[in-house]
């Protein structure tokens, strides 16, 4: 589990970006702040003490990406096209957004991606967009994946984690490349799904042909439920044979984890193992993933009874400076602690629960 550090960036009272740095259009920033106050979002103090504890946290690649969606979730584009400036700063010579020192990623720089190609959108500038054509490449040309096109997680070893679900999955629907998205879920549930569970492990060693990591982690699942409801929503109309895949997917995933609730609306750290910790993170996840699948059609709204749940235990677990306590923890995610990815998912799921409440 060794894995998983940041720039520190501004408060939500952030001014303009200067003109140097990137180039915004006259009165995008009254734009943007319109845009999340008609969600309705900033009448909620938690939110605002939760984006800036995020802030404040250091990050490695996948945590910067998964940060930088989190703004956009709670539309603070400004701040995530400051996200997605420093990931092109840090990209390497492969293609790899957002890399410090000798991160072996393979899928989690991809995270990034969301952010970038939103930087080109907004801003026009095309240095972002050849730096997400260059992380496509590289997802694309890369040895680093099993005989049947999978990919590995880490560039050392043959090891396909859950995580990559959310990783690179989504990255590549950004990029339009929908059917080489669902390859990869289908990849990963291929080789990490248990067929009686439902649920996925950790980590395989394609190498060795056995799990490396075999516990059924409940992050690892939450990656995997949010990834699929992500690229669901960017499907085209026209895919529906991919939009069905992924609806039956997406369902197995989040039955397999409900069948484990507690009664306060949390997980166990390794979903069946009653002797694991406690956990938040799991619970935000799978809101936003049930919230997601219940605006978009592919979940009944029975399940929204059960996100609820979910959403009001994770709640309970912010303290009074915004962050989420009791996820699986940063650096080592071995114990309950903190994590940049607990304090995305909060604002990512309270958006996700927005948009079904009150779009």
């Amino acid at each position: 589990m060794k894995r998983r550090h940041f720039i520190t960036a501004a408060s939500a009272a952030v001014p303009a970006v200067a003109a140097g740095m990137l180039s915004c259009k006259s009165g995008a920033r009254e734009a943007l702040n319109a845009e999340v106050l008609g969600t309705g979002l900033l009448s909620d103090p938690l939110i605002d003490k939760a984006l800036n504890a995020m802030l404040c946290m250091q990050r490695m690649a996948w945590e910067q990406g998964t940060a930088s969606q989190a703004l956009i979730a709670v539309g603070r584009k400004d701040l995530a096209i400051l996200f997605a400036r420093d990931a092109v700063v840090r990209q390497d010579s492969e293609g790899r957004l957002g890399i410090l020192g000798n991160d072996p990623g393979i899928t989690d720089p991809a995270s990034n991606g969301e952010a970038v190609m939103m930087a080109w959108k907004e801003t026009g500038d095309e240095n972002y967009r050849k730096a997400a054509d260059a992380m496509y490449r590289f997802l694309k040309n890369t040895t680093h994946k099993t005989k049947d096109g999978v990919l590995h997680h880490m560039n050392y070893g043959r090891l396909i984690w859950s995580d990559s679900s959310f990783m690179a999955a989504p990255f590549l629907a950004h990029m339009g490349d929908f059917d080489e998205a669902v390859k990869q879920i289908e990849g990963f549930r291929k080789y990490l799904m248990d067929p009686e569970k439902k649920l996925y492990h950790h980590q395989w060693d394609d190498e060795k042909m056995d799990f490396s990591r075999k516990e059924l982690w409940g992050g690892g699942n939450g990656w995997t439920a949010a990834g699929i409801a992500k690229i669901m929503n960017l499907l085209p109309a026209e895919r529906k044979d991919l939009y069905d895949k992924l609806a039956v997917y997406g369902k197995e995933v989040i039955d397999g984890c409900l069948a484990y609730i507690r009664p306060d609306g949390l997980f166990h750290d390794v979903v069946d193992d009653s002797n694991s910790f406690v956990e938040t993170n799991l619970s935000q996840m799978l809101a936003f993933a049930i919230y997601t699948g219940v605006k978009a059609g592919w979940l009944s709204s029975a399940y929204k009874e059960k996100a609820d749940v979910m959403r009001s235990a994770a709640r309970l677990k912010i303290d009074s400076n915004g962050i989420v306590q009791g996820a699986c923890g940063s650096p080592f995610f071995d114990k309950p602690g903190t994590s940049t990815e607990a304090q995305a998912f909060f604002l990512m799921m309270e958006s996700a629960w927005n948009a079904v409440n009150f779009r």
